[in-house]
């Protein structure tokens, strides 16, 4: 919907006049109807259009906004002859801005659609952010069919700073609100429980809201609305009928869903009977200690005592955990044996241990601390322990002689901020205390709260941030598995509920555990158990009422009963899953393919690929791709690789002004540190030569892999950190032939008809580049770690790419924040080229980005158009005889599956070698070397033997215990095959390597590649080098298969169209002949000697032949003779076919058919015509259901051929008018003519041939599509055969002059041994047949 639209408004109040405002700005026309309301004005001093009536408002509209306040308005305001929307068109987008229950809007959509037939219905509910980075703008959340929220986006987008969608069923927005008034209400009994427990124990309530209010307890209810409260106001809903009234609303829906609300049950109960309850604190002076005793080095007490070690403390640690204290002494710290031992000479001992069973025992145990600490130290006790353990404590201290001081300090924050030392700390003690352990806890702590008061002021503190933070982690699960069981989308509602007063410190850290269901225990739920069993006492000691905790503390019970005490804290919430059968699990939903690219906007009409050539022909800058494994190529064609980056190589590059080129790092292959020195080292080398080549400028492309992996944003950093900052960070991992999508911020790996979130699939898995997030805002935050939040990440939506186009694109582009992170969303080609063109205009005023994207960015921001699959004959190797090499070394799933296929399909042809990945990357290097050498002599062997030859990694995947042990087997592994592709002598015919690391590592280290041309794809996505000069095998074609590409019989295919095609049929010969108009020579064979003769010739001219075997050469040679031609025609390095001549027995004919024979020659010239088509016609039949050419004579040749003799009188020349029937009635392919030729030798008064008898019958065969065949070729002089030749002629058959150069050959004295009788008789039928090749005109023509 473009922006100029009109949008109605049926109803105002403040917030729709926010949203009109909005609009307003975007530049849409508004109108609008409202009774007697004083924003009427307002609307029109806005510039808005003020309507008389509902139906006027409605006129002409692209949108209806209708604000429905309370239910009785469907019937009044909606529906009915008189309704608003009456004879309202159906593609209008109806926007209801609603407040009533989902049920009631639910009932009003189906009333529509069967009333009125409306297609496009939304509902919305409009709220204030409160995060950070949202204050105070406009939030909505919306729902409906994907069809109605894809119409609305455009209008919803532009009213408000952030839109969360629900797509489905309406009252999506009614149900979320619901669910943020549920932990509202609970949040602000529970701040009133915590002010109550407070007062209590004696701690002013400014001192506690300060405190709490910067700690793990915190809420926005006890931020923002407990000040009131104290102040002695009303706050705008605590205590309101209105709130209890929602919160009444809320446990209905609650009670209609059978789900259990304990906490708000509670909460309700309270804020109906009422409650309310009741000041400062002081820093203090301390003094700077040196050493440190420390006891207790779990999860939090290790990061506590290690960040003393940075801070220049010396500490002595102790843990009853030896693997702790191992860890302890490598961080740096002295370890003791017991706590008397790291007690001594201390001048403060902290002690965090995990309760008051444990305090005690360290303290006054065997070999406790007390006994060995000096006088005058001080113990710093930051135990959650109860407020009653801290006063006994300190008295019995007192009583010591040693005059020991104590400091209660209980800590908040979590084991990331005690590692850091920015925890919160609430310590109490006396002056002198407080002074003397200053220094320490300053440390400790970013928020450090001196209580005035005795020891047990701070423990009460902690108790009080404890029960919060316990409650707040209860109400997020009873919130989350609510959101659930009234089917939202949990992950999509936590978003929301950050934005909202629902929110709190422990919903936001605890949150996404549940949502991703990892219960990993950084704060295990027992410790909960305790925590509020303390407040429980606490409370009940003090007759403080705690509905809520208590309530809170039986949830955490429940959960450790039921045997997840040791999981993570918010393993709670499966105690409401266990109630009600939902799961809080947010996993994004897998989509159907057709059906999600469907319900997207149409493309941007124009496709700006010419745009792009244009633009780019203007810019100056050279697009450098550094690509982190060979596959970035998989989209580009004519396009040079670099494999080294000397500065001296990158000046040669620039000046050829290139658009594009790549640089191969393989970074993907290193560890993060060594990835981003490269990536430092390689910019440094492109600025220093740009800055030597005049004019020359380039945009720096991070290409990596399209399902995320990959050094982000270590490689970025390093980029930076040379070229400068950036104006954004652009991340584009869309990439169509791979199946990699990016729709609504989340990116999808497709599967099928699937689209599968990139993390829910075996890529994110990734031993070394595992990930979590599938949404791409949440996947910079993650890899980040925080630095890049995703509220942070600006996102070009595939709405503003169709609806807006590249202008638009450049608009946004131009007003990012210098240094922001960009995703762009792409669904198609066009949406990459549209975002290309866009960023190109950008970049001509002045942008300039560092990109980090999939391959399919690369090829449109060049304007590269796609060109159909490379074969072997686009390249010229199609007649290459050495195999092909095929090296896998990937292991992900998909590439598991292709190499099974493979093998299915083609396993009973290629010569397979495993290797094992244990002998060559676990076992010693004795094994590791014989593993390598016996691949190596295998493959050689296989290659010169013309075998396709497949070198795989033996698929069991062996990980190391850490990413960069991972690194370190796989680098291993690649670096066996490496040395096995080095070591093969062999040139293969291709060579085919899959996987990143794999084809880098062959290309650079076993080939020697200094560079490449990219000449193309074998299929979609698997790009076809070309090697440069310098390589070992300089222009062998190089396949670099990706791992994650193609479905699971992609490999197998590629490996089909690259196989060698096999021998040349004798058809394909002589339609090769036809087509260059020269012939093929026929050669009688009779023994090996006569087979390798016509090979070798063939291979030394470079022609073409045929091996062909008589009746009277079978009978002696049998079958070995044939098998012994098949042989050699199969191995030889030129299209050599096999050959049956002058089949005139049909009981032989039908034996030779089933030998193997290329093709065959029907011999009935003996009989009368009729018999002679009969005979003839039934072979052809036979022969050609296997494919075979056959040859048949009409005519017959006088002489004598192997015994067989044709007196002159039973010769007889072809008949033209029977050779037309002959033809048509047999349906040969090739026809022995007779012409006055003869088989042997001719007259003294030499050949006669009837050259104008040829001319007629090779028009005639023409026509038909037959072959003209001479047999009698031995003795006929050049000018004859190049006569015969033009006139058609396209095989020649020889036998006498063969024959008789090896009789000869046989008679020549001097010959001792029978090796040598053979090679002479071999060179000697060589030199006749080579003669008649140069003489037939087929050398040279081998294909």
């Amino acid at each position: 919907m473009a922006t100029g639209s009109v949008v109605g408004f049926v109803g105002l109040d403040d917030i729709s006049l926010e949203l009109a405002t909005s609009l307003l700005r975007s530049g849409y026309s508004l109108q609008a109807f409202e009774a007697g309301s004083p924003l009427v004005d307002k609307f029109l001093k806005l510039g808005g259009k003020v309507c008389a009536n509902p139906t006027e408002a409605r006129k002409g509209v692209a949108a209806l906004v209708i604000l429905l306040s309370h239910a009785d308005q469907i019937n009044d305001l909606i529906l009915g002859d008189k309704g608003v929307l009456n004879g309202l068109s159906k593609d209008t987008v109806i926007i209801f801005h609603s407040n009533v229950l989902p049920s009631q809007i639910q009932k009003l959509e189906l009333a529509l659609r069967d009333c009125y037939g409306t297609n496009f219905i939304v509902d919305i509910y409009v709220s204030k952010a409160v995060s950070d980075v949202l204050n105070d703008k406009t939030m909505i959340i919306s729902s409906g069919s994907s069809e109605s929220i894809v119409r609305a986006q455009p209008i919803l987008s532009d009213m408000c700073a952030k839109l969360y969608t629900f797509e489905g069923e309406l009252g999506a927005g009614s149900k979320a609100k619901m669910v943020i008034e549920l932990l509202e209400g609970i949040h602000s009994v529970a701040s009133v429980e915590a002010i109550g427990l407070g007062a209590q124990a004696g701690i002013h309530p400014w001192i506690l809201y300060d405190i709490i209010s910067n700690a793990a307890g915190n809420s926005w209810v006890f931020k923002n609305s407990l000040p009131q409260l104290l102040r002695g106001n009303q706050t705008k809903h605590l205590f309101l009928n209105l709130f209890i009234q929602n919160l009444g609303n809320v446990l209905d829906m609650a009670k209609s869903h059978k789900f259990p609300v304990p906490l708000l049950t509670v909460a309700h109960q309270q804020l109906i009977a009422g409650s309310s309850h009741p000041q400062q604190h002081k820093d203090d002076d301390s003094t700077l200690l040196k050493r440190i005793g420390f006891i207790g080095l779990g999860a939090m007490g290790f990061g506590m005592a290690t960040h003393l070690l940075k801070s220049n403390f010396c500490v002595l640690g102790y843990d009853v955990y030896p693997p702790s204290l191992s860890r302890f002494a490598d961080a740096g710290g002295l370890t003791g044996s017991t706590p008397a031992e790291v007690s001594q000479d201390v001048d403060v001992l902290v002690v965090m241990v995990t309760n008051e069973l444990q305090a005690e025992s360290v303290l006054y145990g065997d070999q406790g601390a007390v006994s060995a600490l000096p006088s005058g130290a001080s113990i710093i006790l930051s135990s959650t322990v109860s407020p009653s353990f801290v006063s006994q404590l300190e008295k019995r201290l007192q009583s010591d002689p040693k005059k020991l001081k104590l400091v209660d300090a209980p800590v908040s924050g979590g084991v990331k901020k005690a590692a850091n030392g920015t925890l919160t700390i609430m310590a109490s003690g006396t002056d002198e205390a407080l002074k003397h352990s200053g220094s320490v806890l300053a440390a400790l702590s970013e928020k450090l709260y001196i209580i005035k008061g005795s020891c047990g002021a701070g423990s009460a503190v902690k108790m009080v941030n404890q029960l919060l933070a316990g409650v707040h982690i209860a109400s997020a699960a009873e919130a989350m598995a609510f959101g659930a069981r009234l089917g939202l989308n949990t992950r999509l509602l936590f978003d929301v509920i950050t934005n909202s007063g629902g929110t709190s410190w422990m919903f936001e850290n605890r949150g996404p555990h549940m949502i991703e269901n990892d219960y990993t225990p950084l704060s295990a739920l027992d410790i909960f158990v305790k925590d509020l069993g303390i407040v429980s006492r606490e409370g009940s000691s003090g007759r403080v009422p705690l509905h809520i905790a208590n309530i809170a503390h039986q949830l955490f019970l429940s959960g450790s009963a039921a045997g997840w005490g040791r999981l993570d804290d918010a393993a709670v919430v499966k105690v409401y899953e266990t109630l009600s059968g939902v799961k809080v699990e947010g996993k994004l939903p897998v989509l159907n393919k057709e059906s999600a690219l469907q319900s997207l906007p149409p493309e941007w009409p124009v496709d700006p690929i010419n745009e792009i050539r244009t633009l780019t022909e203007n810019s100056l800058r050279t697009l450098i791709v550094l690509d982190d494994d060979p596959t970035g190529t998989q989209t580009v064609h004519d396009i040079e690789v670099l494999t080294e980056w000397s500065i001296e190589s990158l000046i040669e590059e620039f000046k050829k002004r290139p658009k594009c080129f790549f640089i191969l790092t393989n970074s993907r292959a290193l560890t993060s540190e060594k990835a981003s020195a490269l990536i430092a080292d390689i910019c440094r080398n492109i600025d220093s030569a740009a800055k030597s080549v005049e004019k020359a400028d380039y945009t720096v492309v991070l290409r990596g892999d399209s399902t995320l992996r990959g050094h982000f944003p270590e490689e970025a950093d390093a980029a930076v950190s040379v070229l400068g900052e950036m104006d954004a960070w652009i991340i584009c991992p869309f990439f169509l032939q791979g199946g990699r999508y990016t729709i609504g911020d989340t990116h999808y790996v497709a599967d099928s008809d699937r689209l599968v979130p990139a993390g829910e699939t075996e890529f994110a898995k990734d031993a070394a580049f595992g990930y979590k997030s599938s949404n791409l805002r949440e996947w910079v935050e993650e890899k980040t770690k925080g630095q890049r939040p995703a509220s942070s990440v600006s996102s070009i939506s595939i709405q503003l790419l169709r609806n807006g186009g590249p202008d638009a694109v450049c608009e946004h582009l131009c007003n990012l924040q210098k240094g922001s992170t960009c995703i762009v969303n792409a669904a198609s080609e066009r949406d990459m080229t549209v975002f290309a063109a866009g960023m190109i205009k950008a970049e001509l005023k002045g942008k300039h980005f560092l990109c980090r994207t999939a391959a399919s960015f690369v090829s449109t921001r060049v304007g590269i158009i796609q060109k159909s699959p490379i074969l072997p004959n686009d390249i010229g190797i199609s007649r290459e005889r050495n195999g092909g090499l095929i090296v896998v070394g990937s292991y992900v799933p998909k590439t598991t599956k292709q190499v099974e296929e493979l093998k299915l399909q083609y396993g009973h042809v290629l010569k397979t070698i495993e290797i094992s990945v244990n002998k060559v990357a676990m076992e010693s290097s004795e094994t590791r070397e014989e593993e390598i050498n016996r691949a190596a002599e295998m493959a050689d062997v296989y290659l010169r033997n013309h075998k396709d030859t497949f070198i795989m990694t033996s698929r069991e995947l062996i990980t190391g215990k850490t990413p960069s042990e991972s690194l370190e087997i796989n680098f291993k592994v690649s670096s066996a095959l490496v040395e096995i592709a080095r070591r093969i002598t062999t040139r293969p015919r291709y060579i085919l390597a899959k996987g990143g690391i794999t084809s880098s590592d062959l290309a650079t280290k076993a080939l020697e590649a200094k560079r490449a041309k990219v000449v193309g794809q074998a299929l979609a996505g698997i790009p076809v080098w070309q090697l440069g000069p310098e390589s070992r095998h300089p222009k062998v074609p190089y396949i670099v298969f990706p791992g994650n590409v193609g479905d699971s019989k992609a490999l197998a295919e590629v490996v089909k169209r690259w196989a060698h095609p096999g021998r040349l049929s004798t058809m394909e010969l002589l339609l090769e002949a036809e087509r260059g108009s020269y012939a093929v020579g026929a050669f009688n064979v009779y023994n090996l000697e006569g087979v390798e003769a016509v090979v070798a010739a063939a291979e030394e001219e470079n022609s073409p032949a045929i091996l062909q075997i008589h009746p009277s050469a079978l009978k002696e040679g049998g079958v070995p003779l044939v098998a012994c031609c098949i042989s050699a025609a199969e191995q030889a390095s030129v299209p050599i076919t096999v050959h049956f001549d002058h089949g005139n027995s049909k009981q032989e004919l039908l034996e030779v058919l089933e030998m193997g024979f290329d093709s065959l020659m029907v011999d009935g010239s003996h009989l009368p015509f009729k018999d002679n088509v009969s005979y003839t016609k039934c072979i052809s039949s036979l022969a050609h259901s296997k494919k075979m050419l056959v040859e048949a004579e009409l005519g017959r040749l006088s002489g004598t051929e192997d015994d067989l003799t044709v007196a002159d009188y039973e010769a007889k020349l072809t008949d033209v008018n029977q050779a037309h029937e002959f033809i048509d009635a047999t349906a040969i392919d090739a026809l022995a003519v007779c012409i006055g030729n003869v088989h042997g030798k001719y007259p003294p008064s030499g050949p006669n041939l009837r050259l104008d008898l040829l001319k007629d019958l090779y028009g005639l065969c023409s026509k038909k599509g037959v072959h003209v065949v001479l047999h009698g070729a031995s003795g006929l002089s050049k000018e004859i055969i190049e006569e015969c030749i033009k006139l058609g002629v396209r095989k020649f058959n020889v036998n006498t002059e063969v024959r008789k150069a090896y009789m000869d050959a046989l008679s020549s004295p001097n010959k001792k041994d029978l090796i040598n009788v053979m090679a002479s008789a071999k060179e000697a039928m060589k030199a006749v047949i080579a003669e008649k090749m140069r003489l037939f005109g087929s050398a040279g023509k081998a294909c």
